[in-house]
């Protein structure tokens, strides 16, 4: 039984901090870690992107592209890989494939905002019912060659409010 006294943390648990400027005996003194003089070895420094006084060059390109506020992050699933986990007996072909059943048989890891099925090829399973937000043309035409069915979800969007009841 170890007694109060004698707890310690695991070695190499805590790290000591480098004391920067005590001595030239400790490999930072002097400058510090700061080089030579001039700006940079001061305080305060803001150079990044200063080009004394002219117009800087981030500032001078056009602004290009969008950035979603709200983006969507997707499982993107190949069928081709489908395909392998229902041959292989990890995924029930015969009931409907989503987002439950893809987590559960071990195609995804979690369901994120939705799954969205890609490829055009390697998909050869019978009548297999998806239950998707998204699915490329090329998986659609393959699916369905096949006997199967793509059922698309709407996509949640959070900034539409649902209808009042009037």
């Amino acid at each position: 039984m170890t007694r109060l006294n004698e707890l310690r943390d695991n070695p190499g648990a805590n790290k000591v901090r480098v004391r920067i400027g005590r001595g030239i005996g400790s490999g930072v003194g002097k400058t510090g870690g700061r080089g030579g003089k001039g700006q940079t070895a001061r305080s305060g420094v803001a150079i990044n992107g200063f080009e004394g006084g002219q117009m800087p060059l981030h500032m001078r390109m056009p602004k290009r592209g969008f950035n979603s506020w709200n983006p969507k992050d997707w499982n993107q699933v190949r069928i081709d890989r489908i395909q392998a986990y229902i041959d292989s007996g990890k995924l029930d072909a015969k009931g409907v494939v989503d987002a439950a059943a893809l987590v559960a048989a071990g195609v995804i890891r979690r369901p994120k905002d939705g799954v969205r099925l890609i490829g055009s090829e390697g998909f050869s399973a019978k009548k297999v019912t998806f239950k998707v937000e998204y699915a490329t043309k090329g998986a659609l035409a393959a699916i369905e060659a096949a006997g199967g069915k793509v059922d698309l979800i709407p996509a949640k969007e959070p900034w539409k409010k649902a209808p009042r009841a009037e």
